[in-house]
């Protein structure tokens, strides 16, 4: 299970990529999109790693 300190980990580890998209001054429309699939991109692997830990136990 995912507590409080872990999610705000994921959030921060989402600010980087995020402020590098806003940095390069793109489209809006092409931002939120890139912005979009890199939360997908991070949800993805967090999901598979806490599957991951699941199945180890």
């Amino acid at each position: 299970m995912i507590d409080g300190a872990q999610v705000w980990l994921l959030a921060l580890m989402l600010i980087l990529p995020i402020s590098a998209l806003v940095a390069r001054r793109l489209p809006m429309r092409q931002s939120i999109k890139l912005a979009l699939i890199w939360i997908v991109l991070f949800a993805v692997v967090t999901l598979v790693f806490t599957q991951i830990e699941q199945f180890a136990r």
